[in-house]
């Protein structure tokens, strides 16, 4: 690899981690001063839209988050104050704050063991949590204000089906879209983690 390649996958992803770092920071002190998660969104929302999260299976993640997002709880406000949002936020920032900053220390050359433990063993509790309490739930709650407001519908004229039913058939196959993502993730623990290990015996 040339030093100006890492030079810039260090910067890209020092950026990244800087802003997942902010966001984080964010909705815990929003937290942490109301003592409620309602202001998730309010406090977060429109810096966590921007900052992208990035390839099929990390494609996979981005569409499905920004659907999420974008497509969903910035459109329906009346969904922006569900505990929801904090739990998916939560487990969104925190998976790419360890994420991003394990891959810039990487290409420097001074990733800490434990950061690298963290990265492929967190996201056993992260990513269910983000899903079923968050994201899933999120978007079953949305339903009824999708179908009230027809949201999106002059879009879906052209096509034999609402957004209301897209929305619908997205939640009957989410799960089995994920649980394929998270068995990536596990083989990907296997390896690394067990090449840690390795090393350290030969140490």
């Amino acid at each position: 690899m040339s030093r100006l390649l890492k030079l810039y996958l260090f910067a890209y992803n020092s950026l990244q981690a800087f802003g997942w770092t902010i966001s984080l920071f964010r909705i815990l002190s929003c937290f942490i001063a109301t003592n409620s998660v309602n202001g998730a969104y309010a406090s977060a929302g429109d810096l966590i839209w921007i900052v992208p999260s990035g390839v099929l299976f990390p494609l996979m993640q981005w569409g499905g988050r920004t659907h999420f997002l974008l497509a969903i709880v910035r459109r329906i406000h009346e969904v922006q104050e569900l505990p929801a949002v904090f739990i998916t936020f939560f487990a969104w920032s925190l998976t790419e704050v360890i994420r991003y900053w394990h891959y810039a220390l990487n290409i420097s050359g001074g990733c800490p063991s434990w950061l690298t433990y963290l990265r492929y063993t967190l996201f056993i509790v992260l990513y269910p949590m983000g899903l079923a309490p968050g994201e899933m739930w999120l978007m079953y709650q949305a339903l009824p204000y999708i179908k009230e407001k027809n949201l999106y519908g002059d879009f879906f004229t052209s096509v034999p089906f609402s957004y209301y039913n897209f929305v619908t058939v997205v939640l009957l196959i989410y799960p089995f879209l994920w649980l394929n993502l998270y068995l990536h993730l596990f083989k990907q623990r296997r390896s690394k983690l067990g090449k840690q290990h390795h090393k350290k015996k030969k140490i």
